[in-house]
């Protein structure tokens, strides 16, 4: 899926500023002063005396912390501005830093749209596929693992065979959320592995780790405890909220994003109180309900603005951001879909999210992955990308001697400088159908195109990226993880 002026990622965007700079410095000076005035609720044990050895007002008998102004401060000064999301290759690194934008998959989906149009619940071998597809698209920069495997019964045993057989199946960095401080070792140990040791894994992650901070500000056990250990042990972790618009937030996008802001930073500060240092990442996938039902939307625009307002507020802070974008409502993969995601995709991309999270495959406010829509939403990245780059000017692009030379009526089909710049100026879509009424052929729009890439991908004999001396001893270690073929489970899967 390649294009000639394909980019990696990493441009440069601050064209969409939906807070004034009054505006921002208002919004991280009222997430301070919640901070220290409300606080959060901590059940983590670690961070909770953590907190409390670093000064904050740590209440035993309700959990509630308040964390003054300057210990908040010190973490922001204390977490790296810069943090890199090594691959394995060395082709694909990413670096999350000021403004400089990149896409990934994500969103843990518990279905996958199958050919048919029917939604089944996602199994192992679409672990894989996904990896796979993430693999051969361009412009999807890093995989979040976006499914959880319902054929692993074991919650210890989900971290490790979701982030296996993604390693094993793309050369780009994994990120991904973990289940259980069990199953989270068990990746860490996993990663060591293959990096060589622990050390060389700390000198070049190339595995990130999402937790949560549950809102409205409270860290629980579980992703606190596995928040801490990740933080332990130098690891890239992101600490993400995802308050909802008049349900777990105020229902005024000023106040989502205020509480966004107010939460993560918190959640970098429970980070930094545990090893100085260490890479945080900020995290910001909040949302609207439909007031109708109050249940979570995934397409909004105004998703896609409070992200970007989030954004703008982390920059003034100087963070690396986890944003989310490209999410849709849609229950097929149709012209809603592509609205949607199109929309929130360029939005939280001109806002210089660093890391657009859920940007490609997802639909259904989260919960499904089809993976025509994996392939299409990477054309629409491709758009993206080609609008954050813009219009360079310059003697040359302005062709000023040229148009002179030529005069009133001459075309520049043939000149030199046409042939220079035809394939940088444009880009050229894989599977938009740009040919004329009369040249069309049965089944050739965008969504059969999209299918006939993910059956080529599909079809193909998978390339295990892991070397195969390290993959036989993972596979000795870890015994839990199950095979990546999976036609039986494939077929015994639960139609929903």
């Amino acid at each position: 899926m390649a294009s000639p002026q394909h980019t990696r990622g990493g441009l440069s965007a601050a064209l969409y500023r939906p807070l004034s700079d009054a505006d921002v410095r208002a919004v991280a000076n009222a997430a301070l002063e919640v901070l220290s005035r409300s606080g959060m609720a901590v059940y983590a044990d670690t961070a909770f005396e953590a907190f409390r050895a670093a000064g904050a007002d740590a209440d035993e008998s309700t959990r509630v912390v308040r964390l003054p102004r300057g210990l908040v401060e010190d973490a922001v000064a204390s977490n790296p501005s810069s943090v890199t999301l090594y691959s394995r290759d060395g082709e694909h690194d990413v670096v999350l830093a000021g403004t400089h934008v990149h896409y990934g998959t994500g969103g843990t989906a518990l279905y996958v749209l199958d050919d048919d149009g029917r939604r089944r619940k996602a199994l192992v071998p679409d672990v894989v596929l996904n990896a796979r597809l993430v693999d051969a698209l361009d412009n999807i920069h890093l995989h979040t693992i976006n499914v959880f495997p319902h054929d692993v019964a074991d919650i210890d045993a989900i971290d490790v065979n979701r982030f296996y057989h993604s390693l094993n199946h793309t050369a780009k960095h994994v990120m991904g959320g973990v289940y259980s401080l069990e199953g989270c070792r068990k990746v860490v140990e996993m990663a060591a592995m293959i990096a060589g040791s622990a050390a060389a894994l700390r000198e070049r992650p190339f595995v990130s780790f999402i937790t949560l901070i549950i809102s409205p500000f409270k860290v629980d056990g579980r992703y606190g405890e596995m928040c801490c250990y990740l933080a332990g042990e130098g690891l890239p972790v992101v600490v993400p909220t995802e308050p909802i618009c008049g349900t777990t937030s105020p229902i005024t996008l000023a106040g989502n994003v205020l509480t966004h802001v107010a939460e993560t930073l918190g959640g970098i500060a429970m980070i930094q109180t545990v090893r100085r240092g260490a890479p945080g990442i900020c995290g910001s996938v909040g949302s609207t309900p439909d007031l109708a039902t109050m249940n979570h939307l995934g397409g909004p625009i105004e998703r896609a603005m409070i992200n970007a307002a989030v954004a703008q507020v982390i920059q003034h802070f100087d963070l690396p951001l986890y944003s989310t974008a490209g999410t849709t409502d849609a229950k097929a993969v149709n012209a809603q879909a592509g609205w949607e995601s199109g929309m929130s995709s360029l939005l939280v991309a001109m806002s210089g999210a660093n890391y657009i999270h859920d940007a490609a495959g997802l639909m259904e406010a989260d919960l499904t992955v089809a993976y025509e829509k994996l392939a299409i939403d990477n054309e629409i990245l491709g758009m993206v990308q080609r609008v954050l780059r813009g219009i360079e000017v310059n003697d040359e692009t302005l062709a000023t001697d040229l148009i002179i030379a030529k005069g009133p009526g001459k075309d520049y089909l043939i000149e030199d400088h046409t042939l220079r710049h035809m394939r940088d100026e444009f880009y050229m879509p894989t599977l938009a159908n740009r040919r004329k009424r009369q040249d069309l052929e049965k089944d050739d729009d965008a969504v059969a195109r999209a299918r006939r890439f993910v059956d080529r991908i599909r079809t193909a004999p998978p390339v295990e990226r892991l070397d195969p001396t390290v993959r036989q001893a993972v596979l000795a270690r870890f015994g839990e993880i199950l095979p990546a073929a999976g036609a039986a489970r494939r077929a015994a899967a639960v139609t929903v």
